[in-house]
């Protein structure tokens, strides 16, 4: 790959180059301008000729890391993740990295800049967890930025993650599983909390039933939908995130009798209002007018109502219980996993591993092994 170097200034020097031709076979010239010494321009000139021959050549582009992050919320994240998911990744960048070095090139962003950011955020005291969100979308967003031929090479992956100490856990104890139940008795929210304690559901899960998802008689429900709601996209029902999201779930009884008594106090409301029975696809927890619950709604008014408990759990934390009171009782990871809508054994270990009791009868039963070995010999 042969190149051209021209002086056109003091220390200013002009490279024409060729990246090979178009579809019809014309050549392509490239021009660039380089600039230092001549023993310095002659070693830039030869790293672009290199890319070039080696098929990884990047053309120069002003283009800014406010201008590619917008471009990429457009092209990509678009059509490739939720609502809700899309939302975060815009605040994440837009406030945190581009608040800090948006003007930038995003071809000249370097690992110190990133570091600078993380920095930068630490001092403002934002939490680890958010430092390493704003650090994981910049290398996804940069990853593809590599496969668009936008810049050379990915600079988040040369910047340590940010550190984020292991955050135990929320458990309600039973105590307190008590109190909550007593003091929402009789409340709107007291048969959502009923069935998340008694299933594990996430929040927009739960919200997102429908009674035909749901077998009084059988003692099961189906999660087929989820309920999310965002700034940008607003109320939007979707399928679970991945396969073992969709799932069947069992119910004990005293949770299939709170659906039991949910759903005759629903129908007359519904008689009371004169909009008739809710038919089979009707949402399971809604407004009078079967309108969704509003996932916000629903967590204000939990915090509400545990301010008025004296307690600080959060509604997660519901899920969090569910699955300690089955590991406390013995059942397998792979059936809680199952449960949960974890994508993977491997999750659920990675959050509840503390929670399981380790089984001490290996060597006994390595040693009844051995004996009986020995005794066949």
């Amino acid at each position: 790959m042969k190149g051209h170097l021209q002086r056109r200034g003091e220390r200013s020097w002009r490279l024409k180059y060729d990246i090979g031709s178009d579809a019809a076979g014309d050549r392509q010239t490239r021009y660039v301008t380089l600039r230092g010494t001549k023993a310095e321009a002659q070693k830039a000139a030869a790293k672009i000729l290199a890319s070039v021959a080696t098929g990884t050549h990047v053309e120069p582009s002003t283009e800014s890391v406010r201008d590619f992050v917008e471009r990429w919320l457009r092209d990509w994240a678009d059509d490739n993740v939720s609502n809700k998911t899309w939302t975060r990744y815009a605040q994440l960048l837009r406030k945190h990295l581009c608040g800090r070095v948006g003007s930038l090139s995003i071809q000249k962003l370097s690992p110190a800049d990133l570091q600078a950011v993380y920095a930068a955020m630490a001092r403002d005291g934002l939490a680890p967890l958010t430092r390493l969100h704003v650090h994981r979308v910049t290398s996804t967003m940069l990853k593809h930025a590599m496969q668009w031929g936008v810049v050379a090479r990915n600079v988040a992956t040369m910047v340590d993650a940010p550190r984020v100490k292991a955050k135990e856990i929320e458990i309600l104890t039973p105590v307190q599983v008590t109190t909550v139940l007593e003091a929402l008795r009789g409340k709107p929210i007291y048969p959502i909390v009923a069935v998340l304690l008694a299933t594990g559901l996430r929040r927009s899960e739960v919200l997102g039933l429908r009674w035909q998802d749901v077998d009084l008689d059988g003692g099961t429900l189906r999660v087929e939908q989820t309920l999310e709601q965002t700034t940008r996209g607003g109320l939007v029902f979707r399928p679970p995130k991945t396969r073992h999201g969709r799932r069947t779930v069992t119910l004990a009884p005293s949770t299939v009798a709170v659906l039991r008594e949910h759903w005759r106090s629903q129908q007359e409301q519904r008689l009371f209002f004169g909009v008739g029975k809710a038919p089979d696809d009707a949402l399971v927890f809604s407004s009078w007018d079967g309108l969704p619950y509003l996932p916000a709604t629903l967590t204000l008014q939990w915090r509400r109502a545990m301010k008025r408990a004296g307690l600080t759990a959060t509604l997660h934390s519901l899920r969090h219980t569910h699955a300690s009171t089955l590991i406390a009782a013995g059942l397998d990871v792979l059936t809680i996993s199952r449960r949960l809508g974890h994508g993977s054994s491997a999750i659920t270990l990675n959050v509840y591993a503390h929670l399981f009791k380790p089984d001490d009868r290996a060597a006994a039963i390595m040693e009844a092994a051995l004996t009986t070995t020995a005794k066949a010999e």
